[in-house]
């Protein structure tokens, strides 16, 4: 068994630069838990999938996708779920959230993935820059400095990216296109 999720990952630039805060935060807050992924959006969380069926799992994740127009996504200053979790926020769009809505029915009546804890919160997009390892009295200092900076990025989303734990950190381990034929 493997340890995977799905995710819509930025464009490079605009994943070097949510690194750069990642690494800031390891470096002034002592918070380097967020360096263990890419930067991402988590659509699909984290699930155990046996790896003899990783066929099956890359299929249906690739028909899903080639039914998914590209989606519009705005990232607009920063947030945080209190105390622990410092991210960038991720602007909800009706696109955004029946992207992820469609995912979800679709990976548990194809794939018989379930997320208990999803389906009892509401899904709150977020690109996480630090996490978990943050220290309540570090969270409030490194919240006084980040609530009010300005952050603003725009890109389209035009791949599922399937994640694959090693054992130490997340890697890419596929990625799926969106349909983007012109109708």
């Amino acid at each position: 068994m493997s340890r995977f999720f799905v995710a819509l990952l930025p464009p490079q630039d605009i994943q070097d630069y949510a690194n750069e805060i990642k690494q800031y935060f390891a470096e002034r807050y002592a918070s380097s838990g967020a360096l263990k992924s890419p930067p991402h959006i988590t659509l699909q969380p984290p699930f155990e999938w046996a790896d003899a069926n990783l066929p099956l799992l890359e299929a249906s994740l690739k028909e899903f996708a080639s039914g998914q127009q590209p989606v519009a996504i705005t990232l607009k200053g920063f947030d945080a779920f209190a105390p622990r979790v410092v991210y960038i926020n991720v602007v909800r769009s009706q696109e955004l959230l029946t992207l992820q809505a469609d995912l979800m029915a679709y990976t548990e009546s194809n794939l018989q993935i379930v997320d208990k804890v999803s389906k009892t919160r509401p899904f709150a997009p977020h690109l996480t820059v630090a996490f978990r390892d943050l220290t309540k009295q570090n969270f409030k200092d490194a919240w006084l400095e980040f609530k009010n900076r300005q952050l603003h990025f725009e890109f389209t989303a035009d791949k599922l990216t399937l994640l694959l734990h090693d054992g130490m950190r997340w890697n890419i381990k596929r990625e799926f296109a969106f349909f983007s034929g012109s109708n």
